[in-house]
């Protein structure tokens, strides 16, 4: 109501699309397990996590902080040492300024998240991109990383695992190799990848791997995990001087109260579910090709290898310039038949994710496409 009071506001929020098929890549990834729905009420209350703290996030033994980030979460990540982080973005930003000094080169992909370009420049750090193979696959060759190294002399790499806006695959361990040969560490932007699929940070010959709870570990956010080798663990984890027990890049502590019991709650479901990966991609490229028959156009690899993907959508996009709704009549649309997850205007390319839907649901919302395309034909 235009006149309601902004407290009444507050008091009456929900999601509206909260039993529809989901079908956005920032959240199917996401759904919180039953366990964890459990433990957002018991640790709703403030710093609740905190009860029996000493004075170190990591130490705290109940809830036990200190089993999940010192004995689960390295072999999980095939990582040595491992701690907690608000997200993918803050984990680089850690490794970043405490790796790199300003005026630095960092070698990066060219599909790489906008957060990575933002933490460099935190950090006054220069990006060199590894560029792809353009439209339509956007590829990027891990040999591209040679080239850049031996012309650039940067300080670090950093591979994104998979890209955020196409889904691929690069072929990490190949980058890993190569960053190994020239002296420099690896950094693994894993958002999309850990929690979803099988990935070891040894297995890539990284040094580092950050992964993101609300993304892809069935956690409520900000949340996530920063995993690294052994020799790197001092100067990344250093405590301050000030305080013995806080670490200075963490500024002290990160992830606490419901990020943190909802991420510890869903990892057994999460350590489960990245065993079924292969039955995730299959899906997708089901989907993918039940797309294509309709006439949209997939981005990025084939045959792809993530449930994250895009498509270009002219038929919707020239639907969208005769319409009253323009842009908003997809939207509109699917979230008439149960759909979310497509952005409100977005027409001309669509990004969806497959990951926590089931085959029925996805023959269902590729059905409501073609219902779509036929209504305004």
């Amino acid at each position: 109501m235009a006149n309601q009071d902004p407290l009444e506001k507050l008091n009456s929020m929900e999601r509206p699309h909260k039993d529809f098929i989901n079908i956005m890549p920032l959240q199917t990834g996401s759904v919180l397990t039953g366990a964890a729905r459990r433990a957002l009420i018991e640790f709703g209350d403030g710093y609740s996590v905190c009860d029996f703290c000493t004075g170190r996030l990591t130490d705290i033994a109940n809830p036990p902080v200190n089993v999940f980030v010192r004995d689960i979460l390295p072999p999980f990540l095939g990582c040595d040492v491992a701690t907690l982080t608000y997200g993918a973005r803050d984990g680089i930003f850690m490794v970043f300024h405490s790796v790199t000094k300003p005026g630095d080169v960092v070698v990066v992909d060219k599909n790489r998240h906008y957060s990575t370009a933002v933490a460099a420049e935190r950090a006054g750090l220069t990006l060199v991109e590894v560029p792809n193979s353009g439209h339509p696959e956007y590829k990027i060759d891990a040999e591209g990383y040679k080239a850049a190294i031996e012309e650039h002399h940067p300080v670090m790499a950093l591979v994104t695992y998979p890209d955020g806006k196409f889904g691929n695959l690069l072929d990490a361990a190949r980058v890993g190799e190569i960053a190994t040969e020239a002296g420099i560490p690896l950094l693994v932007n894993g958002a999309y990848s850990v929690g979803r699929m099988p990935v070891k940070m040894r297995e890539m010959n990284a040094s580092f791997i950050v992964g993101s709870g609300h993304k892809s570990m069935a956690s409520a956010g900000p949340s996530g995990v920063l995993g690294m080798s052994a020799g790197w663990a001092e100067k990344v984890l250093r405590v301050s001087q000030i305080n013995k027990k806080k670490e200075v890049e963490c500024l002290g502590c990160t992830l606490r109260g419901v990020p943190l019991v909802t991420l510890m709650a869903s990892f057994p479901e999460v350590e489960s579910r990245v065993k079924q990966w292969e039955s995730q991609v299959a899906k997708a490229q089901r989907f993918s090709e039940a797309m294509q028959r309709l006439g949209f156009e997939q981005l990025g690899e084939k045959p792809h290898r993530h449930d994250l993907m895009s498509f270009t959508s002219d038929i919707f996009y020239e639907m969208s310039k005769t319409v009253r709704e323009r842009g908003y009549f997809l939207y509109k649309e699917l979230k008439e038949r149960g759909i979310w997850g497509i952005q409100p205007g977005q027409t001309r390319t669509l990004k969806i994710s497959t990951y926590a839907a089931t085959d029925a649901q996805l023959d269902y919302v590729v059905d409501s496409l073609a219902d779509i395309i036929r209504k305004y034909s």
